[in-house]
């Protein structure tokens, strides 16, 4: 007999189990109104993409591309000759997504990879499209914007989206491989800054509606293709003066992905990242018009912020503007949501010249940590009605009245089977029930209903209209 297994989620993947569910729901649910009031619109993406999007969109030195994502062959031959083959393709795209050097890889003469190479290559090119599990959903709406040629609508596009992503980081608090995002793009014609602050001050308007306590948002400009390119390069010059006194990632970067190093939170390389060359001062005087505009537009709506030099986000397509918000209870990595503006994003993905982007990712996971932990959670509805029948005679009236009353948009809970009274009234306690309806063989020959409210034990027979308008000025708050 094979002995018994228990199986556990995944590293970095958990499950959400009522009641914590139902907190999910009610912070999903409150974005959705809140970005619809804004006029943004539900757009739901394929869960996995071609790897190419991520590798070209976020760019193929982050650390997302590099290290993090989830990536696999579709249709991959299950054949165990090239099982080593296979491991070996995932350990190459990993470093380099790039097809011809998967390709140069399938048609070396390693005597590492088993079989015959060309039944291999022929196998790979054939069927292994190289796809990865979404890290982000930014690349994914901007695909979709492209494919469906959005651009040709009228005005900007305000989407929003809701779900899962996938990164292979390192499992920390409010940090998971399965992690969830709720985000808004604008892609559009249009990049004017009063664009970039409806963006934030919706934004806000969703955290302050879900109490998300201790907020900061900070902003950035990180210029443009016009003025970024010294910058970087002015930047590159200097880090290479202190390499020595640089760890081993911000070593790294300063060739890779320079911008980055600003991003470090070493604390021996604060000092020396605070005497760098700052942006700011090297913005064009367009970037820089439209910077002081955006602060303008800000001011207008009376949203406080601070600006920080080191904001420069880390994915390759950013421009101009960015930003972060991060709140209270989740220690030194305190973000909560990112974004900022991609205006050459569209055409580099094969799009329209000429269309424009802005936009943001909220952390589900931590924004809701953060709300938990500052104790601002709403009391949410739990069961309106626990219907309490006894005897055969009452049932069928039992299931009709449960019919009516979810009819109404309550939610009701009937035993399937018959129990005893004050056993009933204890498990409707237990569930947290608003309201027991008691319903006999006496009340069902009468068509009356016994209504007790637990909270205070007030109870009164009621029939079924009356019963239905009771219910009814609860949950309105309108009952004397």
């Amino acid at each position: 007999m094979s002995e018994k297994r228990q199986f556990k989620a995944i590293k970095g993947t958990r499950d959400i189990l009522p009641p914590d569910s139902a907190v999910w729901n009610w912070f999903e649910q409150t974005a959705r109104q809140v970005f619809e009031s804004y006029g943004f619109r539900d757009i739901r993406l394929p869960i996995f993409e071609e790897t190419e999007l991520f590798a070209r969109a976020v760019g193929a030195e982050t650390d997302i591309v590099g290290k993090e994502m989830f990536s696999f062959f579709s249709q991959f031959t299950s054949d165990e000759r090239f099982e080593d083959l296979e491991q070996r393709l995932h350990e190459e795209l990993a470093r380099d997504p790039g097809e011809e050097k998967i390709r140069a890889l399938v048609d070396s003469n390693d005597p590492q990879i088993p079989g015959t190479l060309s039944q291999a290559a022929a196998k790979v090119r054939r069927s292994g499209e190289s796809l990865t599990l979404r890290p982000e959903a930014t690349a994914g709406s901007v695909r979709a914007y492209i494919e469906h040629g959005m651009h040709t609508l009228p005005g900007n596009q305000k989407l929003y989206y809701i779900g899962p992503m996938f990164r292979r980081e390192r499992p920390q608090k409010g940090r998971y491989r399965q992690f969830y995002q709720v985000g808004a793009e604008v892609l559009g014609p249009s990049d004017a800054p009063g664009i970039d602050a409806e963006i934030l001050e919706m934004l806000l308007a969703l955290f302050n509606r879900v109490g998300l306590a201790n907020t900061k948002l900070y902003i950035n400009s990180i210029g443009c293709k016009d003025c970024r390119p010294a910058y970087v390069e002015l930047l590159r010059e200097e880090l290479r003066k202190v390499k020595d006194q640089l760890g081993a990632d911000s070593q790294r970067r300063i060739e890779t992905n320079t911008l980055r190093v600003l991003d470090s939170k070493l604390p021996e390389e604060q000092p020396i990242i605070e005497k760098l060359p700052r942006i700011s001062e090297h913005l064009c005087a367009a970037c820089r018009d439209h910077f002081e505009k955006l602060k303008i537009e800000l001011a207008l709506r009376e949203i406080v912020y601070e600006e920080n030099w080191r904001l420069v986000r880390g994915l390759d397509y950013y421009t101009r503007t960015t930003f972060e918000v991060t709140a209270a209870g989740l220690g030194s990595q305190n973000a909560v949501c990112g974004g900022g503006r991609y205006d050459g994003l569209v055409e580099m993905l094969g799009g329209p010249a000429g269309v424009k982007g802005i936009g943001f990712a909220i952390g589900t996971d931590r924004a809701i940590l953060s709300i938990q932990e500052g104790g601002n959670l709403p009391r949410l509805a739990g069961l309106d009605v626990f219907i309490a029948w006894m005897g055969a005679q009452a049932y069928p009236a039992a299931v009709r009245i449960a019919q009516k009353i979810r009819a109404r948009g309550f939610s009701a809970e009937l035993p399937p089977e018959e129990m005893k009274f004050r056993k009933s009234l204890g498990l409707a306690d237990k569930l947290g029930a608003r309201f027991a309806l008691i319903l006999g063989e006496d009340e069902a020959a009468t068509s009356t209903y016994t209504l007790k409210r637990l909270a205070d034990a007030h109870q009164e027979k009621l029939g079924e209209a009356a019963l239905l308008d009771t219910l009814e000025a609860e949950r309105k708050g309108t009952r004397a």
